[in-house]
């Protein structure tokens, strides 16, 4: 319905519409350590549905959710194998997270994260490496130093331990 207003013109007799309430945040918020910290425009993935048989390279990270056999190639970024990846490869990256199961020798300029619901099996050569309770890992640790090269000890100059043999009486 139009009513006239004082000033002559006509406006129109509008209701506001209701307040809708918003819902609630949720409870339980992951600490920051836990949600991946590259954003979606800078990390590539590897769906569900999708198998990848070959060599990976780029520039970027990328979370796996998918299958992938060969070899993943990203220096200076994340991999994550997201609970649904399978992967059978090995992975050189600065950052490894391992939520799904991998099979292949890893290698981080950074740090590896074997996180409760992962399967690591292969040798990981790292800077750093954590592995959750109920996480699954068989194979070999490297710890370097952050600014080793892949594949150089990191204690090249130490002379090898002595060994003891025992002594029967």
């Amino acid at each position: 319905m139009w009513k006239p207003s004082q000033s002559g013109s006509i406006t129109p007799n509008v209701t506001p519409e209701p307040s809708r309430p918003t819902p609630p945040a949720p409870a339980f918020e992951p600490p920051a350590s836990r949600v991946p910290a590259a954003t979606p425009s800078d990390q590539a993935t590897v769906g569900k549905g999708l198998v990848i048989k070959g060599e990976i390279t780029g520039s970027e990270s990328l979370f796996i959710d998918g299958k992938v056999e060969g070899s993943i190639n990203l220096p200076g970024n994340r991999v994550t194998v997201g609970r649904n990846g399978q992967v059978s490869a090995s992975i050189t990256a600065r950052e490894i997270v391992v939520l799904g199961k991998v099979r292949g020798n890893v290698t981080a300029t950074d740090r590896v994260d074997i996180r409760a619901e992962g399967a690591l099996t292969g040798d990981v050569s790292a800077a750093r490496i954590s592995i959750e309770d109920g996480a699954f890992f068989k194979g070999g640790i490297d710890i370097r130093k952050p600014d080793a090269k892949a594949g150089a000890p990191a204690n090249s100059n130490v002379a090898p331990a002595e060994i003891v043999k025992p002594v029967q009486i």
